[in-house]
């Protein structure tokens, strides 16, 4: 099976890390992707970060129309530093067939030669990075060709999406236009649950 692991704060999830993980899944011939959402910073207000089981039911509802997704509250359950490498291994144990590809940004792969383990994470995932600017695809094909002699890499392209959730979360805080952004079922859960207020 292949399999896509996506990890982020995803605080809150928005109709760009769909379309995200869609592009890829149809891209790539992925059979399934696992979004796994980061652990809260201790020093990030809740009015800024949404708690754990929040984020957790918020990727549940944003996602639960694709048969092709799941989520996994791994890091949550990490009383260290949830590295990447910590969390391919976990996978790679638990689904020790399976062949494993990391969904970053192009930001990242800029720097993952920086990476705690990033051989490691090579070894056993191919690295997907999506780009949401052409003009950066040189400067990421550049450093996709540094990184093949320790494995996989894999450039995306796909469609850029207009906000962030930084935006959104300041959108929410101001009463601005926020509701087109989200999944109809996580726009409810943060009405309901006055988040990011």
């Amino acid at each position: 099976m292949k399999t896509g692991i996506f990890g982020g704060s995803f605080n809150p999830i928005h109709k760009g890390h769909i379309h995200l993980a869609e592009s890829v899944l149809k891209e790539l011939g992925l059979d399934r992707i696992i979004f796994v959402p980061s652990k809260k910073s201790p020093h990030r207000s809740s009015s800024e970060y949404a708690s754990e089981t929040d984020r957790f039911e918020m990727l549940r509802l944003a996602t639960e129309y694709n048969k092709s997704f799941e989520v996994s509250d791994y890091e949550f359950s990490q009383e260290r530093t949830s590295y990447t490498v910590y969390t391919i291994r976990h996978f790679k144990e638990l689904y020790p067939d399976d062949e494993f590809y990391l969904l970053i940004g192009s930001d990242m792969l800029l720097t993952f030669d920086e990476w705690y383990c990033f051989e490691e994470i090579m070894k056993n995932a191919s690295i997907v990075c999506v780009s949401r600017n052409e003009g950066d695809y040189p400067q990421l094909a550049s450093k996709a060709q540094h990184l093949l002699e320790y494995g996989n890499v894999k450039i995306c392209t796909t469609a850029p999406y207009p906000v962030s959730s930084t935006e959104i979360r300041e959108k929410i805080r101001k009463n601005l236009n926020w509701y087109c952004y989200l999944d109809k079922n996580v726009v409810q859960y943060i009405r309901l649950g006055k988040l990011y207020l």
